[in-house]
């Protein structure tokens, strides 16, 4: 029998994910402009992206992905009436999409609780 996790537990799932998804990507991005240069090239960081048949591939399945997921958080986020949405898209290019999606369903989470006690409180 498969128990759902509360919806407590599974936000904080959801907040550690936003972490590593900010830290792990944040460190391999210090790692390319310590090996490349100064400054963080953007056309020399999707070449190497794209250099390879392994990375091309999970280049293109992040871009088709993330691509489907953002339309996804925006027609939530606007259907669950969600505040401060321009903390997620904002951080999806500043940070990482491995950060915004999982915050995003942390906030998601987040709301749905609210949602539901205040749906108990009319009771």
């Amino acid at each position: 029998m498969y128990l759902m996790p509360s919806k407590h537990l599974l936000s904080y799932v959801y907040i550690i994910l936003a972490i590593l998804g900010g830290v792990l990507p944040t460190l391999a991005n210090i790692d390319f402009v310590n090996q490349y240069g100064q400054s963080f090239d953007i056309a020399l960081f999707i070449e190497l992206a794209n250099s390879n048949p392994a990375s091309e591939s999970l280049s293109r399945d992040l871009l088709i992905g993330a691509s489907a997921i953002m339309i996804w958080i925006f027609t939530e986020s606007k259907r669950l009436k969600m505040k401060n949405m321009w903390i997620v898209y904002l951080t999806t290019f500043t940070i990482a999409f491995a950060f915004a999606a999982p915050l995003f369903l942390f906030l998601r989470e987040r709301r749905m609780l609210e949602i539901e006690k205040s749906a108990l409180d009319k009771t």
